[in-house]
Order: C-alpha cells, then structure tokens, then sequence
C-alpha cells in the first residue's frame, strides 16, 4: 500500500517508533494509519549506543536543566510501569571526592533529584560510608563518604524494538531497509521516494535522530534549529566488581562517568563527549576516547582498566540542540519539535533533540501537535499506561515470571530464564511453545541462542542479519566467539 497514509515517519530510532506507536494506537486499527520508514535495521544509530539508562540526568541539574530534569525523572517509573521486563531499577553509587565538588552540593542536588520528578516506587537517596558498603570493596583505600541513590537501566535497542512491534500490531506499517531518497509536497499530501516506491501521507515526521538535518535537506527545506552532533562512547570489560551497584564518578574535567553491570560477566563504563564532525556510518569508539574511559574508572578502582582489557566498544552520536555551549557536555538534552506553517502545505514536523528516558513523552507532545492539523489523531493520550508487548506483568514481577518460565521449561538454566523474561517478558512463551526440551528449539547455537528465537527475530522483530540478532535484539555477541557469531550469519545467509 502506498497511501495516503495519515503519517509518514522517516526514522525508526526510539524516538520515531515511539511516535509512530502513539498515532497509531490513536488512530485505532484504521487502515494507512503510520508509516514508518528506516534506512537500515531498527535502533541501528545512536538508539542501541547509550549508556542503557533511565535517568533523570542528575548532572544537568549543574546546568540549571530544571524543566528537563523534571520530566525524565517522572518518565522512569512510567517507563518501568509499561516495560517491567526491558527497564529495571538501579542503585548507584556516587563516591565523594574533597577537591571536587562539594558534599553539600551533593548532597542538595540529589534531595532535587528526588523530590523534583514525583518518585513514588524508586528507593530515596542514603548518604553512605563506603568502607562499610558492598561497593566500598573494589575502589582504591581512601574512599570514605558517598551517596546512593535510584534511577533505572533498560535495554535500549529492545525499546525501540518493541515500540515498533506495538505500532505494527495496532495498524502501523513498519519498513526497514528502506531509505527515503526524496521527499516533496504534493497538493495536500507528502510525496515520499523510496527504492520501494513511492509513498503518500498526509503529514511527515523527520525523527531522523543525527541525520534530521540531512533529511530536512533532502526534503529542500531549511532546518529550523542546527543540530550539534556530539559522539558518546563506551567500552566494556570483564566485570570489575561483584555486586549489583552501578558507580557514578566525578572526574577532574568536570565531566562524569558510569560503571555498570552489564549482562551477567561484563561491567559497562561510560561516556564521553566529544563534538563529531565525520560521517554517520560506522561511528566507532576513537583510541583516545577508550584511553579516557580507562583511566578514568581507574582514579577509583583499586584494580586498573586498561585498553587491553576492552573486549568491545562503542559509540553513538547524539543529536543535540546547538544552544551555543562552548562544553559538548554541557549542550541541552532538551528537545525541539518545530511544526511547518499550515500555509506551507501539509505538515512536517522535525524531532530535533532528545533522550530515551523521554521518548515516549515526546512522542505523545509530537502527536498532540499533529492533532492540530490532522482531527484523526486528536484521541486521547494513552501510552503511558498500555504495556509494551511482553509488559503485561506486575511491576515487581519480574522475579516471579522467572520461576514460571523455568518451572514451564525446565531445560532452561537460571541465566537463560533470566535472559528470556528480561528481552521478551510474557512473550518468551509465543516462541518457545511447548518446546520439552533444547531439541524441540531446532538448532542451538551458542550462549543458548537457537532456531526458534531467530526465526521469532526474523518473523516478528524485522531483524536481518546476525549484527540485528546478536547485538541489537540480544548482546548474546559478547558471550560468543567470532567463530561463533559467524556461524550465525552462515545460518541466516
């Protein structure tokens, strides 16, 4: 079908399969409802390279971010509420360090984180003395006083993932693999061009994360606002501590960093920030990102990180507001969403900005502001409390979906249950059917991949190659080795 769709998005990144799930759900099982359009595989670009949190961004209150900060602390405990099975809460801790900061100024920017953004589930913040705390143990002697606090980890690429799969099963169509190579308007109607054809709505939506000022040029439209493109990465390493904590460190320049755990034998530290002037394709950690990160993880543990050490890296890039900060770190994580004069012609509607934590809240702005133009989309606001697929358990259930996975499969190892409630939640099940044993999967690969679960990314999940599978759908690559990982792209060839 090539239309008129009511809306077509070009971007299939968290933020434009969060607003293509919103207008469909308000669009009802109508037929050419959304469209959504993706040049390669979902959460391809920076959507699968953040540092997997949601968080309110404790450290944007230094830079007086109120307003931000407020809505993306209210967005963690929605998120978890509709997703119980991808996000989960997370306490970190934060040691304290006397020629830094302060400790009052600690201490009162985390009474604001959390009392600001209407926490209700999340545990408040403890002053803590680390010599007597589990996180205490791997940092260097010297460590006395520090803070833990709440915020929440989720699985970004799986996000996106699973809002693209609730937009399709409410009406919407999802294309991958399709870029738009043109775009112009048409009497009343938006002309899409595409290697598929040519397709027609009757509103446009650029969500195109880093490259939304390219795809405003190819539409031959100025940019309402210039996005400043700033690189983010991250490396990983053998886990360097035991504990469930994840660590938020304060470093000399000013900037911040996170070790987390990361699935089950890894330890995810990160990030930096650095202005990007190169090409969107193949963004990758630089050699002197990696070396920063290592050395800045080793000022506190005991045990240092060196580059040797790093068994994978990456890096996405963020696309931020240019408000004129001389700090790529200190550039807004606030987001725009500028709409054409209705003298213009139909609607087109930039996504400029932006962070996970709040892509469902934007979502919902971006299709109050279409509502304007487009009655069809005036329905109430609704996602905040529809489950994503896999969701529809009880916040706090997620232990207890385990042991039902495990006593429904008893094949299945306590790791591998765990793995397959925290990826697909109730809808594990769909794909493992009445499966008795590992054999009744088809074949098995390793890190307890099998055929079952590809075919179900396959079928289901839009996913193509052994990159989608294992390092977007799962992180199962870290657990494989490179022969392994090739004996997953043979099978899929």
């Amino acid at each position: 079908m090539t239309g008129p769709f009511d809306l077509i998005v070009i971007g299939g990144g968290v933020n434009g399969t969060a607003i293509a799930r919103d207008a469909q759900g308000r669009l009802g099982g109508r037929d050419a409802g959304v469209l959504l359009l993706e040049a390669h595989d979902l959460a391809s670009g920076t959507s699968s390279a953040s540092t997997k949190l949601v968080h309110g961004g404790l450290r944007y209150l230094e830079y007086y971010e109120f307003a931000l900060v407020r809505e993306a602390l209210a967005e963690r405990e929605v998120l978890w509420g509709i997703a119980p099975h991808i996000v989960r809460p997370m306490r970190f801790v934060l040691p304290w360090m006397p020629h830094l900061r302060p400790r009052w100024e600690l201490r009162l920017g985390l009474f604001l984180y959390d009392h600001i953004g209407g926490r209700k589930r999340l545990p408040a913040t403890d002053t803590i003395r680390l010599h007597r705390h589990p996180a205490g143990k791997p940092l260097k002697p010297g460590f006395d006083w520090g803070f833990e606090y709440s915020d929440g980890w989720v699985d970004d690429a799986r996000l996106v993932a699973l809002n693209a799969l609730d937009a399709a099963e409410r009406g919407a169509q999802i294309r991958t693999l399709t870029p738009v190579t043109a775009a112009r308007r048409e009497g009343d109607v938006w002309a899409v061009e595409t290697p598929a054809g040519t397709f027609h709505g009757r509103a446009l939506v650029n969500a195109a994360g880093p490259g939304a000022d390219d795809v405003a040029r190819l539409v031959g439209l100025p940019a309402h606002y210039h996005l400043r493109r700033v690189r983010g990465s991250h490396i990983v390493v053998p886990k360097l501590f035991d504990h469930d904590y994840a660590y938020f460190f304060q470093l000399p320049d000013t900037r911040i960093c996170f070790a987390i755990p990361y699935e089950r034998d890894f330890t995810l530290i990160g990030t930096t920030d650095e202005d990007h002037h190169g090409a969107l394709d193949h963004i990758a950690a630089s050699t002197e990102e990696i070396e920063y990160l290592c050395g800045a993880v080793s000022r506190y543990f005991s045990r240092p990180v060196a580059p040797a050490d790093v068994v994978w890296s990456y890096a996405g890039v963020r696309p931020l507001v240019d408000d004129g900060s001389g700090k790529p770190e200190a550039a807004t994580r606030g987001y725009r969403l500028p709409l054409s004069d209705p003298g213009e012609g139909p609607p087109l509607l930039d996504v400029l900005g932006g962070k996970i934590t709040s892509s469902r809240h934007l979502a919902q702005e971006a299709v109050d502001e279409l509502a304007a133009r487009l009655p069809a989309l005036s329905g109430p606001a609704w996602t905040a409390h529809a489950p994503l697929p896999g969701g529809d358990f009880p916040l706090d259930g997620q232990p207890a979906l385990i042991a039902e996975t495990r006593v429904n499969y008893p094949f299945l190892s306590e790791a591998d249950a765990t793995r397959l409630v925290r990826a697909y939640g109730t809808r594990a099940a769909r794909w493992l059917g009445e499966a008795k044993g590992w054999d009744d999967l088809g074949r098995t690969f390793a890190a307890g991949l099998s055929e079952a679960e590809i075919r179900y990314l396959t079928e289901v999940e839009w996913a193509r190659t052994a990159e989608d599978i294992l390092w977007r759908r799962s992180k199962l690559g870290l657990h494989m080795s490179e022969a392994e990982r090739a004996d997953v792209g043979a099978f899929l060839a």
